[in-house]
């Protein structure tokens, strides 16, 4: 079998394959023929040495994978070969709140899923929608169960509530699928009329160019009627602006600063957090049960992801260096077959 190998601090040049044995089942795991991954903005950080957790040098690359379980290992009960399944980005993160001591993650502190073959523990698989390809499946093992987590958090998200979404990155593309499934308005931010006109065929009630609208929180308020939306989903930022843009008593999803590209976090003024009356929560992917919940909403509504682009396996990193390029409109997917 072969897998792909990181020395982040050599950038592109660090990544390598390396031929294995393939690996045997220990007590409660479980071997996954991986079929299809995804790339996104987290390993472009990752390959710049940038990302907010540590690596371990030598890690197989990557956290989101699918593919079908060919062996188990002593007391398995809840796959068996043949069963398809996507891989959890935290596979020690099964439910509640997240903690430090859940936070080994796919592709950094253990090895990831850019191989052929992964060994993962039974808790950290979960089924994949009987109508998804494994191409399709393998969009939503990161992005899919953020916009999830940022919706689901806080206050219940009810029909006719307003949801602004920054962006139209992965993240902020399944949660405007998702908040319209919740029967919400949407407003999304983007950069181009092109990318404003697919996200109005996604569902997207208003589109607010942030070129063209640099105080688009002055927008969203016009938008509302001055009140603010209901939640705030921050993939983009900068967060000062989406406090100035949600309700009182609303909900801001932090999905971090780091997807904006910044090295650092600015400041925020303490008087505008108190001003504007919202929860401010912060967002780091989500959990098994998270992945769990968000499958049954996508098998019952039959979700399909928005994919961009499709590279062979051999061609990682030709489609990190297109992911690098910018431009794109939904998932980098990475196929086995």
């Amino acid at each position: 079998m072969k897998s792909y190998h990181l020395d982040a601090s050599r950038g592109f040049e660090g990544l390598t394959i390396r031929e294995h044995d393939e690996p045997e089942p220990g007590r409660r795991q479980v071997v996954v023929r991986v079929r299809a991954n995804s790339l996104g903005f987290r390993d472009l950080m990752i390959m710049k040495n940038r990302y907010v957790l540590p690596l371990r040098p030598g890690v197989v690359p990557g956290c989101e994978g699918v593919g079908e379980v060919v062996a188990v290992g002593a007391d398995v009960t809840q796959v068996k070969p043949g069963d398809r399944v996507a891989a959890t980005v935290f596979p020690q993160w099964l439910d509640g709140p997240f903690r430090r001591d859940r936070a080994a993650q796919l592709g950094t502190a253990i090895d990831g899923m850019l191989t052929e073959y992964a060994l993962l523990d039974e808790d950290g698989v979960v089924p994949i929608p009987a109508h998804l390809s494994f191409e399709e499946a393998a969009a939503f093992p990161l992005a899919a169960v953020t916009a999830w987590n940022a919706l689901t958090c806080g206050s219940p998200l009810r029909p006719g509530a307003t949801v602004l979404t920054l962006g139209s990155g992965a993240v902020s593309l399944f949660a405007l699928r998702f908040a319209k499934l919740a029967g919400a308005r949407v407003i999304v931010t983007t950069s181009s009329e092109a990318k404003a006109e697919r996200l109005r065929a996604l569902g997207a009630d208003e589109v607010i160019d942030y070129r063209e609208n640099p105080a688009w929180d002055e927008a969203v308020r016009a938008l509302t009627d001055g009140a603010g939306v209901d939640r705030v989903v921050d993939a983009a930022g900068p967060l000062e602006t989406s406090l100035k843009s949600v309700a009182v008593t609303g909900d801001v999803a932090f999905v971090g600063y780091w997807l904006s590209g910044e090295v650092g976090a600015r400041p925020v003024d303490p008087a505008l957090l108190f001003m504007a009356g919202a929860s401010l929560h912060r967002i780091a992917t989500g959990s098994r049960a998270h992945f769990l919940e968000m499958n049954r909403a996508v098998a019952a509504h039959r979700v399909r992801p928005v994919i961009d682009r499709v590279f062979p396996f051999e061609d990682v990193p030709d489609a990190l260096r297109y992911g690098e390029a910018g431009g794109g409109f939904g998932k980098i997917i990475i196929t086995h077959s």
